[in-house]
């Protein structure tokens, strides 16, 4: 507990990292998982609950994703194995992780680096610290930033003929690489807080996900996430742990006398149940008087607070992001990577002039390059945008 000026106290947050797609702690991953399932809104993400080398023992993908965060990544030798076989067929492996095995590290020749800062080692640790991506083969001159522990590991050692940077840290070291192995690829990121929540809804440091997932597979045929070892806490139960498919959860269940009496007794009740609850006469319903639509009154009460507070760039940015979603579900497009051939695309299945569709996106592209959006650019992205409603198919 900490102490406000005015004698109160707050509790403070749960601060230990998880890393778990289900965790809305500050250290869970559950808006990246969400975010995902938006970027690849085509796919379905399966959750894996197995290590590497029980995942892939029954799979022969050729071009899906599999992505895996954790705090610390314990392997064995028949996992980096895997992984290996994995990729060298044609899939794409994402794993975050702010320890790395070395069983994985020496079979790609790679070595991490941890270097605490000045201010660390002095009894200062939460610092604004941030960290970039490239884009399209440039690095951002704009760091993501967030206030919390420093990011200060780096990979320090990879081989430079099969791998490429693709994000550094606050002191320009590379903290994210991807490697070509076969005919798939390995991205090893040695910063997992990057994917956290905390870190992801800090400004819009949202934008370093879709940037750092945007170099994998627009289109995988899967999509895999890994939970299994975001819980693993030492090496050991890396190696002792067996493979989860050896017996399902009713198995391990019905296992246990009592359990197993218990289940039956419930299962029995419950058949009982809606064997006689079915012959029950229903009582008359009321009828309800249906709810006022207020639908038009919130929106009207929403925008006029946006407008006092001439927060246009926040306003822009919504529209923005509301309009692209509408061109996802609509006409099935990817808006993550925007050319000639998207605006052609778009405008051969909307209907909407080729000159309208590009002039839109240049203005929706000039909105989202600038820190301050005037009534003006506001007001023209708005009107372009209601006309490309009214002219669409």
């Amino acid at each position: 507990l900490s102490s406000c000026n005015n004698g109160n106290t707050i509790k403070m947050p749960d601060l230990r990292e998880s890393f778990s797609s289900r965790d809305k702690k500050p250290f869970g991953t559950f808006v990246t998982y969400q975010l995902l399932e938006k970027m690849f809104s085509d796919n379905t993400i399966r959750i894996e609950r197995r290590n590497f080398e029980n995942s892939w023992k029954n799979l022969e993908d050729t071009g899906c994703t599999y992505i895996c965060v954790a705090g610390a990544l314990y392997t064995t030798d028949e996992d980096v194995t895997s992984v290996m076989n994995f990729v060298k067929k044609g899939n794409d492996v994402f794993i975050a992780a702010s320890g790395f095995d070395s069983n994985l590290l020496d079979r790609l020749g790679c070595k991490v680096s941890v270097n605490f800062p000045v201010f660390f080692i002095l009894g200062k640790p939460y610092q604004y610290t941030g960290i970039k991506a490239h884009t399209a083969g440039v690095l951002d001159s704009i760091a993501y930033r967030y206030f919390y522990f420093p990011f200060y590991r780096s990979f320090s050692e990879f081989n430079k003929t099969n791998t490429r940077v693709l994000g550094v840290n606050e002191n320009n070291e590379p903290d994210l690489i991807v490697i070509f192995k076969g005919r798939g690829r390995i991205f090893l990121h040695c910063e997992p807080r990057a994917f956290s929540n905390y870190f992801l809804l800090q400004r819009n440091n949202y934008q370093y996900l879709q940037k750092i997932f945007g170099y994998l597979s627009a289109y995988p045929d899967h999509i895999y996430w890994n939970d299994y070892y975001s819980k693993l806490r030492s090496k050991a139960e890396a190696g002792n742990n067996k493979d989860e498919s050896d017996g399902s959860s009713l198995d391990v269940l019905l296992s246990y006398p009592p359990l197993a009496a218990a289940f039956w007794l419930a299962f029995i009740l419950f058949l009982l149940y809606l064997f006689f609850g079915s012959k029950r006469r229903q009582r008359i319903i009321d009828i309800i008087k249906p709810n006022e639509n207020t639908t038009v009154t919130f929106t009207e009460t929403i925008g006029r607070l946006y407008l006092q507070k001439k927060d246009n760039k926040n306003i822009a940015d919504k529209m923005i992001t509301y309009f692209n979603e509408y061109i996802r579900n609509t006409y099935f497009l990817n808006t993550n990577l925007i050319n000639d051939d998207f605006i052609t695309t778009l405008s051969r299945k909307s209907g909407v002039l080729h000159q309208n569709v590009e002039v839109l996106y240049r203005t929706i592209n000039h909105a989202h390059a600038n820190t301050v959006v005037d009534d003006y650019q506001l007001l023209s992205l708005n009107e372009q945008i209601q006309n490309f409603y009214k002219t669409s198919n």
